[in-house]
């Protein structure tokens, strides 16, 4: 990798405080020529997407996430009006609960339960990790994100004598959404356990007119902020999914939304070699064939940012794996995404990265700084910071000797203003590299169907509870009840109830075998 090639593919946007290093994906010089005409395409897609266009046809729905950090750019004027209210309502929201204005039975608010699932949990715990401070947060952070019951408890556990000021934040957009109405009623069930009125302690952010609007407008909950029908759960960040609780916990929103503006500005200049999300989604493409041929591994060097990865696996994942094409062709399209932090990883996979399987490229995040403060020497002349950007160039260099290719993000420092730049950024990429490929990336036909299928069960499971009289295996149970085609969902499911006792089961060993009588 020559100094001359780095110089030419080196592109820093000073008034960002962020830089874009694309020489270590080995593209020739006239890759961007070739791709011109795709390209304009997807500038034009974007435009479109940006001006109020249908975007998602299977709900007939705007996709209006770019509005949020600039509601000026929104088609009507009532949309305007209606993003720049919420931001106020959520202003003057938390200024009362941090004030003491609004407070739990046991006082001024100190903690916070988020209740969501994908994009409403995903979002909010990155920039609770990226962002946040024990010693100076207004109010500590806890997440029901699954509606496992031993991971509810283990949550529930660090809020013991505590829920007297623990405000929660419910978020839905339809309202009956499984895992978070779940969790609703498991901390629902924990206050009034407790003799904690649960309303005057609840918050719902929600669909306007959804089912837990008006469960929260009947039962008199502290309040209600919307979720729009234009904002998706993975691009949600930016509008009060994620900002009601990052303002809540003390974090600077405004910060994160001026710094989301920022790059929005530049990712929307239609020159794309100065375009960072163009260039991008381009060495996706390259790096994947654009086809997906390999994954994409994400390292930040910086503890702050180690649940990026996390939050860009739904992001990239939900928006490009799709089937078929606009087209109707089936592409089986995607881009899959892991990762963890540095220099973590070179205790970990690093070694596979570099001598094993080429099926992936990288995608390195490098922050400047490294503390707020001055840094100990570890060493004579040396700090662990050192150390750090030491693993980060060794590695990077180790895997390029051997073909692993890679670009880097760089910034700064991690502030508000960054965090928010690096999920519009990525936003961004994911659009212009769902029009390199031809798919849509606002829908999620695959989700809806896991969720169909999961209904499925849970009727089953219903049907066999009410059929289990006499002692019967679950291929004699099946054969009864008809369903011979999912006996081994009936087994399933009747060997989970017997672990938890809702039924009997003999021999009574756990797992049982397939042929283990089950009664009521």
């Amino acid at each position: 990798m020559s100094w001359e090639r780095f110089q030419h593919y080196y592109q820093s946007y000073p008034e960002l405080g962020f830089a874009l290093d694309i020489s270590r994906i080995d593209f020739p010089e006239n890759f961007l020529n070739d791709m011109a005409e795709l390209i304009a395409e997807a500038f034009t897609d974007m435009e479109a997407l940006e001006g109020g266009a249908i975007s998602n046809p299977d709900e007939n729905r705007m996709v209006g996430h770019y509005w949020l950090r600039d509601a000026a750019l929104a088609p009507t004027p009532a949309l305007t009006a209606d993003i720049e209210s919420t931001l106020t309502d959520i202003q003057a929201f938390v200024a009362g609960i941090h004030s003491g204005a609004m407070m739990g039975i046991d006082g001024k608010f100190d903690q916070l339960l988020i209740i969501g699932i994908g994009g409403s949990a995903l979002g909010p715990q990155f920039v609770a990790q990226a962002l946040g401070n024990p010693s100076e947060d207004n109010l500590s952070v806890a997440f029901f994100d699954n509606t496992d019951p031993d991971g509810l408890d283990l949550t529930l556990e660090r809020l013991k004598g505590k829920l007297g000021t623990t405000l929660v934040v419910v978020i839905s957009k339809s309202g009956g959404t499984p895992e978070t109405r779940n969790g609703m009623l498991e901390a629902k069930a924990a206050f009034e356990a407790a003799g904690i009125p649960f309303a005057s302690q609840a918050v719902a952010i929600t669909g306007t007119g959804s089912k837990l609007d008006q469960l929260a407008e009947s039962e008199g909950w502290l309040a209600r902020f919307p979720m729009w029908d234009w904002v998706g759960g993975r691009t949600s960040e930016t509008g009060p999914v994620g900002l009601i609780p990052a303002a809540l916990q003390g974090l600077d929103i405004n910060g994160m939304l001026s710094g989301a503006k920022a790059m929005d500005g530049v990712t929307r200049q239609p020159d794309a070699a100065r375009n960072p999300a163009m260039l991008l989604a381009l060495m996706w493409f390259f790096a994947t064939d654009g086809q997906g041929s390999k994954d994409m591994v994400v390292l930040p060097y910086k503890d702050r940012l180690e649940l990026f990865s996390r939050y860009l696996q739904q992001l990239v994942m939900e928006s490009l794996g799709k089937e078929k094409d606009l087209d109707g062709n089936v592409v089986h399209q995607g881009i899959a995404v892991y990762g963890n932090k540095g220099s973590t990883d070179q205790h970990a996979y690093v070694q596979q990265l570099r001598e094993g399987v080429p099926n992936f490229f990288a995608v390195f995040i490098e922050v400047l700084q490294d503390r707020s403060g001055d840094s100990i020497e570890v060493e004579p002349g040396i700090t662990s910071g050192d150390f750090l950007h030491g693993f980060f160039l060794g590695t990077r260099d180790a895997l390029y000797e051997n073909e692993r290719q890679s670009v880097t993000l760089t910034i700064n420092a991690v502030t508000s203003e960054s965090v928010g730049m690096l999920i519009a950024l990525f936003e961004r990429a994911v659009g212009f590299y769902a029009s390199l490929i031809n798919i849509n990336a606002y829908h999620q036909p695959g989700v809806e169907a896991g969720k169909k299928a999961a209904a499925s069960v849970l009727d089953l499971q219903t049907k066999v509870l009410a059929g289990l009289d006499d002692p019967s295996t679950a291929a004699e149970l099946a054969q009864k009840l008809g369903l011979e085609d999912q006996t081994e969902w009936v087994f399933k499911c009747l060997s989970r109830l017997a672990k938890n006792g809702r039924v009997q089961v003999e021999p009574t060993h756990m797992p049982p075998a397939p042929d283990a009588k089950f009664s009521a």
